[in-house]
């Protein structure tokens, strides 16, 4: 497990504390957060999380706030030095990413674009 969380992805303490609690009950004592970049969304790509059982070959293992994150290799430059973040608002609630290599972002909020690539742009409702 590498701990460059400073150089990859960090957490809020509130992104932690939100991880911690879902994942405290798991059974596999390698869950962790999968945070993915893929093509799509008004801006060219978008960011995807989901709790993961244990990491693929292909991923960087890091260790943020100690909290297991996954990131797999074609995503780790797209959202280098982003914090996760995790809001709670009366328009709802969920995990946000800040991220420094967004140039652009468009409305729906999980779509970004950098100034050295924007993906393949699309509607946000896909």
């Amino acid at each position: 497990m590498i701990d460059a969380q400073s150089t990859v992805v960090s957490l809020t303490d509130a992104a932690a504390t939100k991880l911690r609690e879902l994942t405290k009950e798991e059974a596999s004592p390698e869950i962790g957060l999968r945070v993915y970049v893929y093509s799509g969304g008004c801006s060219g790509y978008r960011y995807g999380m989901m709790l993961e059982d244990q990491p693929t070959a292909d991923d960087n293992v890091l260790n943020a706030s100690g909290v297991r994150v996954y990131i797999d290799n074609s995503s780790v430059g797209l959202i280098q030095g982003s914090e996760i973040d995790y809001v709670d608002t009366l328009m709802g609630a969920g995990f946000t990413v800040n991220n420094p290599n967004a140039v652009a972002a468009c409305g729906c909020g999980s779509s970004f674009r950098t100034a050295d690539d924007a993906g393949q742009a699309r509607s946000c409702s896909h």
